[in-house]
Parts: C-alpha cells; structure tokens; sequence
C-alpha cells in the first residue's frame, strides 16, 4: 500500500509540474498589466513571442528548460505572452502541445493599441520580438530586447532570485 501511495505521489507531482494548457487565456493590455502586479511576490519572467517568429521558436526550449529548473520554487513565475492574432487561437494550442510548453501561456488580443501598451512594458521597445521583461516585487528590474541565450536567461534570474 505504501509503495502505491509513493509511486501516485510521483505521478502527482509530475503531473502538476509538467502540465500543459489545454485552453489560452486571452487578455488585453489592462488583463495583462493587472496579473503581472498580482505576482508581486515572485520574480517574474514575462516573454513575449509569436509561433511565426523564428528567433521566439529557438529561444523556447531555453525558456523551458529553465521554467522546469524553477518550476518548485515559489517566488519564480514564468508568462509567455503570445501576439498571435486571435483567429490564430488553435496554432498557438497547437504550439503549446507540439513544444511541450509548460510555462502559462497567454494570448494577448490588443494588436490594435500596440503603440499604446508598448511602450508602456518598456519606452525602448520598438515592438520586435522576442522580448523578455523581468519584474521583481512588482517592478521592472530588467528589458531583454531580442533572442535570449539560455546562459543570459539563467544569470538574470540567478541575480534576482533570492
């Protein structure tokens, strides 16, 4: 009996920690803006792609192979924010199973205001992706402009991570 509960408690554990979504959240920029200020208590690493940007596609694995380093600790949250356009709804879930991604990933459905909510995240952003912002307590702490190494990726979270 033991031996079961072990070997469920395992499966649970994977479970969890290896989760894919079967749905995408879509959000505008307020929904978006809001959730990051929820996690003031993490560092959060909020990425922004597409499934038609080369560079985003070759930076993902890195990004999950960290998410899944951090994916026990409690102050570590990962949000990858897709700018695919809405109609484009099941190529992302499809993104989503085929690359194993286990980080929450979002939809954001506000291309319309881009020059609006842009520079809002960060006045540099010229609106090329990918882009990765750091936040810690709430507050920006760093701007990635561009395709992240998994080594840049490991020692910004490594600096604010405590």
């Amino acid at each position: 009996m033991k031996k079961i509960l072990i070997v469920l408690a395992i499966f649970l554990f994977c479970a969890v920690f290896n989760a894919q979504q079967t749905e995408v959240s879509v959000v505008k920029y307020e929904n978006l803006e809001k959730r990051i200020q929820e996690e003031k208590d993490k560092l959060l690493v909020v990425n922004f792609w597409s499934t038609t940007c080369g560079p985003c596609v070759k930076e993902m694995p890195h990004f999950m192979e960290i998410n899944h380093q951090y994916a026990a600790n409690p102050k570590f949250k990962m949000i990858l924010v897709s700018l695919d356009r809405l109609a484009d709804k099941e190529r992302v879930l499809k993104f989503i199973k085929n690359k194993n991604l286990t980080a929450e990933v979002l939809l954001l459905d506000d291309i319309k205001r881009m020059n609006t909510w842009i520079p809002k995240f960060e006045k540099d952003w010229d609106g090329n992706i990918p882009v990765t912002l750091f936040y810690k307590n709430g507050e920006k702490i760093h701007f990635n402009d561009g395709e992240m190494s998994k080594e840049d990726l490991e020692k910004t979270i490594k600096e604010n991570l405590q």
